[in-house]
């Protein structure tokens, strides 16, 4: 093993002087910044883009992916469109209740029927995570750091819901809090690998630093409409998700033996082909918040879609298809039974539309150009949360925000992925170290002086502090230990290349 060849360099707690400063110029220099942005880059509606064709080449991708495999791709659809009405059926009975949910004090024993309902929705709320009082004093702390920094971007500037802060003490603190690494454990364990040896660890979180919401009563600009994070051309290129062949199974008109939580196939994956502003290069199993205020359905909320396994095959299966009759009425809500009947698609090929998805953007769903999902029926809101409730949904889940904030209080949460421990995870993870010494925005989002002149940022000191050990570890502060009995030769290795990777190991 990796260990056995590789020489350590002096204890980890020595590491918080002088030597991370190197580090932090090391890495720096190392991968220039994206341009400077903010969330409105990551989404072509939020940048006032339309939807339209892509470049030619799009239809050879299409061509090549499905070729040898067109009639059982075809058949395929068509058992597709028939189980989503089936599914979409209960889903728009059961609303909010069809999200699983548990108390933090039970994830150690979580009963059978949460564990199906989770596998087979890809979402869940952890309750109690962390203690309310806890919570709302960081929210207190964030807003005296937003008062003390008024340069801090946000979007829209006019009147911030969304801010550009990735190193406040208040996330600090979120990220490195051991309930909450203990939560995004027992969430990426439903996740497993085909491959024994894979060189993955579900047990061992990573952090990777995203922004925050607080949004406002009344806002109507922060109207994020249903997506996919993760890339969106890259899904369907060979160099983007075809280098793990994620999708394959659906490629081959089997979209029912398409497993959505198995991780090798995503090691090798390229999720930022073209350097988009908020694409994330991370492998993140789940996306998910931390919430810090009592937030309700209509309230600046998000709305998830728990079909998973279905609705990545319809977003992906979308673009080879096209309607033989037009729908008579643009308006998705008039789409008639003639229009949706299966026998009313064929397969395509003779385009470059991929339905949504734009460079260097995330992948974007509408009505118009993904009928058959109903989304205003399959996509449901998160049950009420109050502070210290974790909510988080598959890295595949199509997600949306309240188009309008009609609460009467504010709607905050930090943004808190869980992500395993990888080869490419642990590389960014020393880029991302080094903007957090440095106070530079993350280094997927958009760059610039970030909180480098911040006052009252925090430093390693300060993640030490709140987890000495598995916080350290998550941000990079600390070296991985892979003699801990119980581990598989995947993670030993894994964790061997990533202290090396991260300068522990010389």
């Amino acid at each position: 093993m990796a260990s056995k060849v590789l020489s350590r360099v002096r204890p980890t707690t020595q590491l918080l002087g002088r030597s991370w400063q190197n580090f932090s110029r090391t890495a720096a220099t190392a991968a220039a910044q994206k341009k400077e942005g903010d969330i409105s880059d990551a989404f072509a509606s939020l940048s006032g883009m339309q939807f339209e064709p892509l470049e030619p080449r799009f239809k050879d991708v299409k061509a090549r992916l499905i070729a040898g495999h067109e009639q059982a791709v075809h058949d395929s659809w068509n058992r597709l469109l028939a189980s989503l009405r089936e599914e979409i059926s209960v889903i728009s009975k059961l609303g909010s209740k069809v999200i699983p949910e548990i108390d933090f004090k039970d994830i150690d024993d979580a009963s059978p029927e949460f564990r199906a309902e989770h596998k087979k929705r890809g979402v869940a709320v952890i309750r109690n995570v962390v203690p309310e009082s806890e919570v709302l004093g960081w929210k207190d702390e964030l807003r005296s750091y937003i008062k003390a920094n008024p340069q801090t971007k946000a979007f829209p500037p006019d009147n911030p819901q969304v801010y550009e802060l990735y190193w406040s003490p208040a996330q600090i603190k979120a990220r490195a809090h051991p309930n909450l690494i203990k939560a995004q454990k027992f969430l990426m364990e439903f996740w497993h690998s085909r491959d024994p040896n894979a060189l993955v660890s579900s047990s061992h979180p990573t952090m990777y630093a995203d922004r925050l919401r607080m949004r406002l009563p009344g806002d109507a600009k922060f109207a994020l409409g249903p997506h996919v994070d993760g890339g969106s051309c890259e899904r369907w290129e060979e160099e983007g998700y075809g280098r793990g062949k994620v999708y394959d199974a659906v490629w081959k008109g089997k979209w029912e033996e398409y497993d959505p939580w198995e991780s090798s196939t995503r090691l090798p994956v390229v999720s930022d082909l073209y350097q988009g502003v908020g694409a994330c290069s991370m492998f993140r199993m789940f996306q998910g918040w931390l919430a810090m205020s009592n937030t309700g359905p209509y309230e600046g909320t998000l709305l998830v879609n728990p079909l998973l396994n279905r609705a990545t095959a319809y977003f992906l299966l979308r673009p080879f298809f096209s309607p033989k009759v037009a729908a008579e009425n643009t308006t998705p809500e008039s789409y008639n039974e003639t229009f949706l009947d299966p026998n009313n698609w064929q397969l395509d090929l003779s385009n470059s539309w991929l339905h949504g998805a734009s460079l260097g953007h995330g992948q974007e769903l509408r009505p118009f150009l993904h009928p058959h999902l109903n989304l205003t029926s399959s996509m449901v809101h998160v049950p009420r949360v109050n502070p210290g409730d974790y909510f988080s949904w598959h890295c595949d889940t199509i997600h949306a925000v309240d188009s309008v904030h009609a609460g009467k209080s504010d709607s905050s949460v930090m943004y808190i992925p869980a992500c395993p421990l990888t080869v490419a995870n642990a590389e960014f993870m020393a880029r991302q170290r080094a903007c957090f010494l440095e106070g530079t925005p993350c280094p997927d989002f958009g760059g610039g002086k970030g909180e480098s002149e911040h006052v009252g940022r925090p430093g390693a000191g300060d993640v030490e502090a709140v987890n000495p050990v598995e916080g350290m570890q998550a941000f990079g502060l600390r070296e991985w230990d892979s003699d801990v009995p119980g581990l598989t030769s995947g993670q030993r290795e894994v964790m061997d290349r990533a202290n090396k990777m991260l300068g522990f190991y010389d």
